[in-house]
């Protein structure tokens, strides 16, 4: 719970992203949201790499109603919810067919956002997005893939480049003690960036 209440402590526009199985989630969850911080399901795919499942991964194998039951779970595993952003999803996020049930799913609760994480360059989640009306976005930069404290600000810098060009950059790290320094450090001093 600890790296979670760091995060809650960070300044300005951070979201919390939860897999919908953790054991403190629901509690986490309602505390991100006292923090006025955006909750998120970080919602399990199926990944390229063949695995066992994670707890509430969609799959490829999945009947349309056995993928909305395990989609409705999950989603009612989080209070507070505002958007979705896949974890992992390399392989399930390049299926037209099973990205449409996802989003048909998200038109129908209303005011969900969907970012999607692009776990492969193939993804075609964030097209059905926009076909589908819901708000989206997609992750331009993974801060910490390599956790290590150069690297992490370098990914930061990459962030903060993109956003001068395009306008608006999205990113997306974990709560290592590495990524939360930076942050802690440098979103007090976005303003600086204009």
């Amino acid at each position: 719970q600890l790296p979670a209440r760091a995060v809650f402590d960070l300044p300005g526009p951070v979201a919390c992203a939860f897999l919908p199985d953790g054991r403190h989630t629901r509690l986490l969850a309602g505390q991100a949201h006292a923090r006025n911080k955006e909750v998120m399901l970080h919602l399990p795919m199926q990944a390229s790499s063949h695995g066992s499942a994670m707890p509430g991964e969609l799959r490829l194998d999945m009947s349309r109603q056995v993928f909305m039951d395990t989609l409705r779970k999950n989603v009612e595993a989080i209070p507070y919810l505002s958007g979705i952003n896949n974890h992992r999803g390399s392989l399930l996020t390049r299926h037209p067919g099973h990205m449409a049930w996802l989003m048909e799913f998200i038109r129908g609760r209303g005011s969900l956002f969907f970012v999607d994480s692009r776990t492969t360059a193939a993804t075609v989640a964030q097209q059905l997005a926009g076909e589908f009306g819901i708000p989206n976005i997609e992750r331009k930069v993974f801060l910490d893939n390599e956790r290590d404290s150069q690297a992490i600000a370098a990914q930061f810098g990459q962030l903060l480049a993109i956003a001068r060009r395009e306008g608006t950059a999205l990113g997306i790290g974990h709560p290592y003690p590495e990524t939360l320094d930076l942050l802690r450090h440098e979103l007090v001093r976005l303003g600086e960036y204009n």
